[in-house]
């Protein structure tokens, strides 16, 4: 069986006449308006999708003091994160406590975390990443040793890098939930003895200067990877895909105006296609109506 070809449309009106009746030149300068604004939304989407190559960046390297990095009222902000600091304080003994699972040069490990009260005027308290170890149980031996040696509670001139707060953490089923596996200042000031003055939102990975490499071999901690951030990256690669969806929809704006014309073409051809089969089959009604006049009227005249 033959597969039925798809219909030409011959005759009037032609698709170009559809195109050019005022109603569709009036819905075309719509479908352009509309493409328009997609463009422009495109165009926006990735002007803000390249970063511009001379854009200030934050020296994170060169020390500044704490007090210049962070405001107590705030957040860590992103001109903050990441920024190595100067702040002077005392560690507090029996608040020090063990964080895991922490990577160091690619190893998993531990860390050890203290409490420091910083000196005046802030006297606020800061969480610090004080050394790694390579396991959790030598992290609590560290733990141990760190609180009982006298040298902690010693005045010191400390730097680090200044790090925001991690997200928290669900344990599993086999884990300690009193164990913590995230760096959340928060939480450490929930835990400390006698927190009575305001907690710094971020947390200090301590730098093993000073006198720093001696309270580490002391408790037998290495320390810390103190890793500068990355370079704010120049394309975001998820607003050029957000551009390339409003070129689309600008593009589809004026193939729905051609889908419609060419709908309302169709249309009136079948129309017309309907409209002569029904004047055919009143003729062909017309035709036999005569020829059954015309028979009765012999047999009329027969008999």
């Amino acid at each position: 069986m033959p597969t039925p070809s798809k219909p030409e449309y011959l005759g009037e009106p032609t698709l170009g006449q559809v195109m050019r009746r005022p109603i569709w030149i009036l819905a075309l300068l719509c479908a352009f308006i509309v493409a328009g604004a997609f463009a422009w939304l495109g165009q926006w989407q990735m002007g803000i999708a390249v970063r511009s190559g001379d854009q200030v960046t934050v020296d994170t390297e060169t020390p500044r003091t704490l007090a210049e990095v962070s405001d107590l009222a705030k957040g860590v902000t992103e001109d903050a994160a990441g920024v190595v600091v100067n702040v002077s304080g005392e560690f507090v003994p029996g608040d020090t406590r063990v964080v895991a699972p922490r990577d160091n040069a690619g190893k998993t490990g531990a860390w050890v975390v203290g409490h420091l009260i910083t000196d005046p005027p802030e006297r606020a308290h800061l969480a610090v990443a004080i050394g790694w170890a390579p396991s959790e149980a030598a992290a609590e031996r560290a733990l141990v040793a760190l609180d009982a040696d006298p040298a902690l509670t010693m005045p010191r001139d400390l730097q680090g890098r200044y790090m925001p707060p991690e997200g928290p953490q669900v344990p599993g089923p086999s884990d300690d939930p009193q164990m913590m596996r995230t760096m959340i200042p928060a939480h450490f000031a929930n835990v400390w003895a006698d927190v009575d003055a305001p907690v710094y939102s971020g947390y200090l990975v301590l730098h093993d200067d000073g006198d720093i490499p001696a309270l580490l071999a002391s408790a037998d901690l290495d320390p810390i990877d103190s890793v500068s951030p990355l370079p704010p990256e120049t394309v975001s690669w998820l607003n050029v895909f957000y551009a390339i969806e409003w070129v689309v929809f600008a593009g589809f704006a004026v193939f729905f105006w051609f889908r419609l014309t060419r709908d309302a073409w169709e249309k009136e051809h079948e129309m017309q296609e309907l409209e002569a089969e029904a004047a055919a089959s009143g003729a062909d009604d017309g035709t036999e109506a005569a020829d059954d006049a015309d028979a009765s009227g012999t047999r009329t005249r027969s008999e």
